[in-house]
């Protein structure tokens, strides 16, 4: 078990002076971040991604942050599932994944850029995702988020954006979807 846990914390160091060169969004403001998104945007050159492009429809997230400093998360493709944010910086914790979190670049009443190293097992690899508070977003900043994924190494082929054929919606705000990991 010792072993294990030693490769995984030296593969999320590894990846962490990979990504030294993404700055987080300053004054970021966690109660801002707050509400719905759409998950318009997916930039990786991690294998379980890129062999379902084209597959991958639009999600949408519900974002809450708690009095603790954590954050619930909500999100539904096909389904509705559930998640959680801890601290900062963000740590997403789901089974036998760790994956760390960057708000990168925010303009909270349009569009989120996230960065993030995710650790599963002994792979460890990039996702880029962009979000949206409306299923549409300019040319403008589709390009910068194509752009900065170029710049953390994706493939250009491996950034994807996704059809709006989307998914359940999530039930109304004020509902708490707070996981115990």
């Amino acid at each position: 078990a010792m072993a294990s846990f030693l490769t995984l914390l030296g593969a999320v160091l590894c990846s962490l002076m990979v990504s030294s060169q993404v700055v987080p969004q300053a004054d970021f403001d966690l109660q801002a971040i707050a509400g719905k998104w759409y998950h318009i945007g997916l930039a990786t050159n991690a294998e379980r991604y890129v062999s379902r492009r084209g597959k991958i429809n639009m999600g949408t997230y519900v974002i809450t942050p708690l009095p603790n400093g954590d954050l619930d998360l909500l999100y539904s493709t096909i389904m509705v599932h559930v998640g959680k944010w801890t601290k900062w910086p963000i740590r997403l914790m789901c089974t036998g994944h760790l994956s760390v979190l960057s708000i990168v670049d925010v303009k909270y009443d349009e569009y989120a850029l996230t960065h993030a190293v995710n650790t599963k097992e002994n792979d460890t690899y990039i996702v880029n995702k962009l979000y949206g508070r409306d299923a549409d977003l300019s040319a403008e900043v589709q390009e910068k988020f194509r752009q900065f994924s170029l710049q953390t190494g994706v493939l250009p082929e491996n950034v994807m954006f996704f059809p709006k054929n989307c998914c359940p919606e999530i039930p109304a705000a004020g509902v708490s979807a707070h996981a115990e990991n």
